[in-house]
């Protein structure tokens, strides 16, 4: 059994700590790319705009979005050719953190503050991202979707909240779905302004930041105010 935890700030993973673009841009183009070749996806492949649109949702409503028409099974050999195509961009390519993630999450950790990542995503391309930036040691636990099977945001936070023992946390993201998961547990919620919300999606977030560094203040405040949830 795990030792209560006072207070944990938990992270979204795709547009909050990486700078997701260019990792699931190409990733996209690559299976669709790759479906086209074994018959299983005809039309034109969507735009990197639509690409994006669509970061932060689960796998599920990923390929119902993207490949409405395509059986489940095409939807389930999408998510193995992803995974396998952004395990490669990360290790291959040039890709980034967003400016001052490392930095602000290892001053994060030495204040003695619990760091949490909660992501629709897999857990291997979770786990591939935090061995890329040598990040893995600054957090608590990686929970994903892929990992625990979980249908919603909501639910990953609520069973991180539960299986850790935290009594009061701050969730930040950068779409809608972080700032509901957040509202549903009771949680102070950040915005991160730099990712790929809409305009006016994190209107309901507690606060918005424009730069990741601003978390440092944030949590320091929070706690110099007992605001700790």
């Amino acid at each position: 059994m795990n030792n209560p935890i006072p207070f944990a700030a938990i992270f979204d993973m795709d547009g909050t700590l990486l700078q997701t673009e260019k990792v699931a841009v190409p990733a996209f183009k690559r299976t669709f790319e790759a479906l086209k070749e074994k018959g299983e996806f005809q039309g034109e492949i969507p735009s990197d705009e639509k690409f994006t649109s669509v970061l932060g949702m689960t796998l599920e409503d990923i390929w119902k979005e993207l490949l409405p028409d395509q059986p489940k099974q095409v939807h389930q050999k999408a998510d193995g050719l992803m995974l396998k195509y952004e395990l490669e961009i990360l290790q291959q390519e040039d890709v980034h953190l967003y400016p001052q993630v490392k930095e602000t999450l290892e001053q994060l950790k030495q204040e003695g503050i619990h760091l949490f990542v909660a992501s629709n995503g897999q857990d291997e391309y979770i786990r591939a991202i935090c061995e890329r930036f040598e990040i893995s040691n600054l957090f608590t636990d990686l929970y994903s979707a892929g990992r625990f099977q979980t249908d919603s945001k909501d639910e990953l936070v609520a069973k991180l909240l539960h299986d850790h023992q935290i009594q009061k946390a701050i969730m930040v993201g950068d779409r809608k779905s972080d700032i509901q998961a957040g509202k549903a547990n009771k949680l102070y919620t950040v915005g991160c302004c730099f990712g790929f919300a809409d305009e006016g999606e994190l209107s309901g977030a507690d606060q918005l930041i424009h730069s990741f560094q601003e978390m440092k203040s944030i949590i320091k405040n929070r706690l110099a105010e007992g605001n700790l949830g």
